[in-house]
């Protein structure tokens, strides 16, 4: 079943054509790739997306809801919940903190309430489940330790950690091996799939063709705001129009 719909999707800045006219559709419990060159329109589709900007035109429907337009909280809330390029956490907090900040955003649990200790029973809970989570993730061990002191690699894990607690259906991953090295993304790809396996959709763009390719069922490629092609790795992999548009981008900037 079809868990995310882009319709013509069209978003401008000024007379500029960041994407234009873009349609795909991500099936429920895949891993989807989103790529192509600097500038094809990647960040600006997700942003669109996750309701950081409003469509110029077209529809984005998750679920068979349509989202367009709609606050990203509001996104967040129906389970389609993002991460981003640069690690995301509270670098004062610990670990486990940083995960019961997820915990809090799914249970929508009252701060005040929280700050008196009326909640006592929610709190018990989300840090029962902040722990598991952690456990899944590999982290457990540094549940006490500042998120800041975490190497690069595992605060990367931890962000997707803190999105996984808020308990989506769909993820965004924005560039989720960025700087790591092969033994961090080999890690990182497998934590990947083990999210999927736990019934969680995900969708990524991602600039390390190697993971790429030996992650996602199928991709997704765009070029100059605009859907290039789409299919299975091996399918996308010798597309002689993708081979062209990586070729062209590389001998640019040459």
């Amino acid at each position: 079943m079809t868990i995310l719909e882009i319709r013509n999707l069209t978003r401008r800045f000024g007379g500029l054509f960041a994407v234009s006219d873009l349609s795909f559709a991500v099936d429920e419990g895949e891993i989807r790739g989103l790529i192509g060159p600097n500038g094809a329109g990647k960040t600006t589709t997700f942003n669109v997306i996750g309701g950081f900007y409003p469509p110029s035109d077209g529809h984005v429907l998750f679920r068979g809801e349509d989202i367009s337009g709609m606050p990203t909280n509001a996104i967040a809330a129906r389970g389609l919940v993002r991460t981003f390029q640069a690690t995301t956490l509270f670098q004062e907090l610990s670990v486990l903190e940083n995960v019961l900040v997820g915990c809090h955003l799914q249970a929508r649990a009252n701060p005040l309430r929280t700050l008196l200790g009326t909640n006592r029973t929610r709190e018990d809970a989300a840090h029962a489940r902040a722990r598991e989570i952690l456990d899944f993730f590999g982290l457990g061990k540094r549940a006490d330790d500042p998120g800041m002191s975490l190497p690069h690699g595992l605060q990367r894990a931890l962000g997707i950690a803190v999105a996984f607690a808020a308990e989506p259906k769909l993820l965004l991953l924005d560039e989720p091996f960025t700087g790591m090295n092969p033994e961090e993304t080999r890690r990182m790809m497998e934590i990947v799939r083990r999210v999927r396996d736990r019934g969680v959709t995900i969708l990524l763009v991602e600039h390390d063709m190697q993971a790429v390719m030996g992650l996602c069922d199928r991709i997704t490629v765009l070029n100059f705001g605009r859907l290039l092609t789409e299919g299975t790795p091996e399918d996308v992999r010798r597309h002689p129009d993708v081979i062209e548009a990586y070729l062209g981008a590389a001998a640019s900037v040459a």
